[in-house]
């Protein structure tokens, strides 16, 4: 009797099919020229305007896509939009001529989100409830923007440029909080991210060299450094800020050698300490010092959710 359940159940899982996979109501939606330059909407279903999360993917500003957006059925089913973006990444700039090339992943980011705000009423999103997520590259991305001054020009005679481009608040996993090498370097001995972000890639050249090369050409780099690392632009009346390291298992303390340096707990809890510094809320979120809530979008959820 057991066998013959067990085979019924076995049979009729069998029979059942996954839920579809969620697909953009608007997909490659262009908010540029270039062919990175596009972003997938998807539309939660509502009456009324939606919050809305930006998902900014990782992989280094260097590989990665908009295709593959963490949670995205757990937040559509809360009643919350999302926007996918992708960027061009370091080595296309550089190709490009821009320097430093990070500017590029980063701006690019900037417009997309003015580019969404700009269509808040035709997309039916509130675009005072919008919300950044991403993980590594896409959250030290996120992280920028959060704390940077608003890229908005009131003065433009572009409507897309005259949008904002500041969060509500931001929850982000394994972000990079500074690009400054030599900061970092004191932080967590065995860094070694952050040259690509400033030109220093080539062929064949690994991170450690990319590295070391920004270390020792940090003076010329400097003006890029104070403008394009996060923790350089924290000051009061910056939105709320979740930082979650959920892969962390060292010891979260400055000059300890970290298994993942480049998403070390580390570097959120010096930029935790930074914010509180100057009075702006911020979450830290790791396995041993868990926050209230446990996850980003635990976060996002308490914020936005219904």
């Amino acid at each position: 009797m057991l066998r013959a359940t067990a085979f019924l159940a076995a049979l009729s899982a069998f029979g059942q099919t996954a839920a579809p996979k969620p697909v953009p109501a608007i997909q490659d939606m262009p908010y540029g020229t270039h062919p990175k330059q596009k972003i997938d909407f998807y539309k939660a279903a509502s009456d009324r305007p939606t919050p809305l999360v930006v998902f900014i993917h990782g992989g280094g500003w260097m590989n990665g896509t908009k295709s593959n957006v963490s949670n995205l059925e757990k937040i559509l089913a809360a009643g919350i939009s999302v926007a996918s973006v992708e960027y061009r990444f370091i080595q296309e700039a550089m190709d490009a001529g821009i320097q430093p090339p990070v500017k590029a992943p980063l701006h690019d980011a900037a417009r997309a989100i003015q580019t969404l705000r700009a269509k808040a009423a035709e997309l039916n999103f509130d675009k005072n409830r919008v919300a950044y997520m991403g993980g590594s590259a896409g959250a030290c991305t996120s992280l920028w923007l959060a704390l940077h001054d608003d890229l908005a020009d009131p003065t433009s005679s572009d409507p897309i440029a005259r949008e904002s481009t500041k969060p509500t608040f931001i929850a982000v996993t394994g972000a990079q909080t500074s690009l400054d090498p030599l900061q970092v370097r004191g932080w967590i001995p065995n860094m070694a991210y952050a040259g690509h972000a400033f030109g220093f890639r080539a062929e064949g050249r690994a991170r450690p060299e990319e590295f070391q090369l920004a270390i020792e050409h940090r003076d010329q780099i400097l003006h890029w450094i104070r403008e394009f690392s996060p923790i350089e632009h924290a000051s009061k009346g910056d939105p709320a800020i979740y930082l979650d390291y959920p892969g962390q298992k060292e010891p979260v303390e400055n000059g300890i050698v970290q298994k993942d340096p480049t998403h070390s707990a580390i570097l959120g809890q010096n930029m935790a300490w930074r914010l509180k510094q100057v009075g702006v809320e911020v979450h830290l979120n790791y396995p041993a010092k868990p926050a209230a809530q446990t996850s980003a979008l635990d976060y996002v959820l308490s914020r936005f959710g219904k």
